[in-house]
């Protein structure tokens, strides 16, 4: 058997290659196991490495052998299968840029999850953890996305034909470099608003805000878009590049507490000092008031009535919303009972039934004029021009 082999690795170059690849593969995934093992051992105190490791697991598994395979076809080059050799050469250049982009996204997909374990959402004061956490999700998509950019330019700058078409746009730089530029614009103007967003921030994950009239908050933030979770449980998808192009409302950009406003109109019979005291108790037997702001003011005036505003402050706009339903109710409810001639009425003065309808106080009422409308063939009209003469 063993001479077999041997005459067999003589006189097949076919042969040596598949044992020289054999042997290394055995020894690449005898390496790459003893190494994971070991830095699993080092990164026993370090939560983030230990992140790394865990993600980085398939993309390693792959990342190793390919590699030990390039360096066999590299380092032992047969004459006779020069052209099958070269063209398996090619495809593991790109198998290795495939698998390294892939690693390169799962490492930053890693840090997003320590930075999302490390600075959890689900406390009352999350201020800090929604910034840190937003500018990981922000640039770490931006980052996947660059890195599978970049290793699709260099899978594709491998191939002959390709660098030759580059190499002369980049010489000519005309009308095709321009039209690749436009084509290009979203994606580019996306990442740059990405990373805008991450860096100033005008908003965060779980932010309350304001766009086109609908008010929700801040579900997920990608690389290209922001999806905005309405209240009535429908999504609203808005490029990343809008938010730095029109303005919006933030209702907790520094700060979730909030200010809500309860408008009422009342007759001007009502006692202000008595609704005084009845919104600071509504106020003070309610959970969702903060005890900041209790306010009641007359804010306009018609003919007929006058505008009441109450002004009550929360911790955030949801526990806001239900304060302002409680007083606004509570209000109504205490003047309907104890003051229900205050409610909006209207007056009007009327003269005596002898009077001529004609004649008011000794003036000519002036009546309204008849109702008028374009003529229709429909409504049994007719037309100008076929109207009967009426001296006939």
């Amino acid at each position: 058997m063993t001479d077999f082999l041997l005459d067999l690795w003589g006189r097949s170059a076919a042969f040596r290659l598949m044992a020289a690849a054999a042997v290394a593969l055995l020894i690449a995934i005898a390496v790459h196991r003893a190494i994971r093992a070991l830095l699993w051992r080092l990164s026993a105190d370090h939560p983030m490495a230990r992140d790394m490791l865990r993600f980085a697991r398939a993309p390693m598994g792959w990342l190793v052998p390919l590699a030990a395979l390039a360096v066999v076809l590299r380092a032992r080059p047969e004459p006779t299968l020069q052209a099958p050799v070269s063209l398996l050469s090619h495809a593991l250049v790109v198998a290795l840029i495939g698998v390294a982009s892939w690693l390169g996204v799962r490492c930053v997909q890693a840090a997003e999850a320590f930075f999302a374990r490390r600075f959890p959402v689900d406390m009352a004061d999350n201020l800090r953890a929604r910034r840190v956490l937003t500018q990981a999700r922000v640039l770490g998509r931006t980052a996947s996305v660059l890195i599978v950019l970049l290793g699709l330019a260099a899978a594709l700058m491998t191939l002959p034909l390709v660098r030759q078409v580059g190499a002369s746009l980049l010489a000519s730089a005309g009308l095709a470099g321009l039209a690749l530029g436009l084509a290009a614009k979203p994606v580019l103007s996306n990442l740059i608003a990405g990373v805008q967003i991450a860096l100033t921030q005008p908003i965060r994950l779980d932010d309350v805000v304001i766009i086109e009239g609908e008010w929700g908050r801040i579900e997920e933030i990608t690389g290209t878009y922001v999806v905005v979770h309405i209240w009535d449980e429908r999504r609203l998808v808005v490029p990343l590049n809008w938010f730095m192009e029109h303005p919006f409302q933030n209702w907790t950009r520094s700060s979730a507490q909030i200010i809500g406003t309860v408008f009422l109109w009342l007759d001007y019979r009502v006692p202000m000092a008595a609704l005084r005291e009845e919104l600071t108790r509504l106020c003070r037997e309610a959970p969702e008031w903060d005890r900041r702001v209790c306010v009641l003011q007359v804010t306009d005036t018609s003919e007929r009535s006058m505008q009441l505003r109450a002004l009550v402050s929360s911790a955030d706009s949801g526990r806001n919303w239900d304060l302002r339903c409680r007083v606004r109710e509570g209000l109504l409810s205490f003047v309907q009972a104890n003051y229900p001639q205050a409610l909006p009425r209207w007056r009007g003065e009327c003269g005596e039934a002898a009077e001529a309808p004609g004649d008011l106080g000794g003036r000519p009422v002036r009546q309204p004029p008849p109702p008028q409308r374009s003529p229709h063939p429909e409504d049994g009209a007719t037309t100008p021009a076929a109207a009967p003469d009426a001296s006939a």
